[in-house]
């Protein structure tokens, strides 16, 4: 059987195959990998590896859905930070968030890095690291906000904050090294948490809501609707 690149070739693969290699490239080697390492890592020959992938931005895209995924499935759920109370919730958030990171860190500073990426067509892809969790958080947040008849305006800013504010704090706790610091984590959690708490708490004082950090804002907001007049 042909070989390439002293693995033995493979006659079919996947695009999470490849995600899988492109992520193994980057534990090992750092965040600057080259498609030939990757594809050499996957046991195919570039060529192959851009049958999937239309070009890097497309590969770049692809391990960033899996970071972000991989990140909110260590987090826990959706309705986490709704139905525990905000600290507790944010906390639970962020250590499964940091746990993520701690497993890869190398993938983290590669997503930091790469921001713009030229396409095939000659196009340039502008490679934003927290729009998808921005996004998602969106959505959630609307969701909530409507369920409740809560004004949604601004949430979009709230969330672009949030992630943000998140992205901007993980590069410190990462240092220079590029590598979290165990004995740090707890307070970048702790630090982390009552920043973003401090971003949702003014969201909702705008809109009227006083919420307390240590009961669950679900019961805050199922609250302040209850008190709302029949339409």
């Amino acid at each position: 059987m042909a070989r390439t690149h002293g693995r033995t070739a493979r006659t079919t693969i996947t695009r999470e195959e490849i995600v899988d290699a492109a992520v193994r490239v980057i534990d090992r080697d750092g965040p600057r990998p080259s498609m030939d390492d990757i594809a050499r890592e996957a046991g195919i020959t570039k060529p192959r590896l851009y049958r999937r992938f239309a070009d890097k931005a497309d590969l770049y895209t692809a391990i960033g859905d899996r970071m972000a995924r991989s990140a909110a499935a260590a987090a826990g759920g959706d309705l986490t930070l709704v139905l525990q109370p905000p600290r507790v919730a944010l906390r639970r958030l962020l250590a499964g968030y940091a746990d993520s990171i701690r497993q890869h860190p190398n993938v983290f500073r590669f997503l930091g890095q790469v921001q713009v990426s030229q396409r095939a067509d000659g196009s340039v892809l502008q490679f934003d690291l927290g729009r998808a969790a921005a996004d998602r958080f969106t959505r959630q947040a609307r969701e909530i906000a409507e369920s409740v008849s809560i004004d949604p305006a601004g949430v979009d800013y709230l969330a672009r904050a949030v992630v943000g504010s998140v992205v901007a704090v993980t590069d410190l706790w990462l240092g220079e090294s590029g590598r979290p610091d165990p004995a740090g984590t707890a307070e970048f959690v702790d630090r982390t948490a009552e920043f973003v708490w401090g971003l949702i708490d003014g969201f909702l004082r705008a809109q009227g809501i006083s919420a307390d950090p240590d009961s669950p804002i679900f019961t805050t907001l199922a609250t302040v609707n209850s008190q709302r007049p029949a339409s």
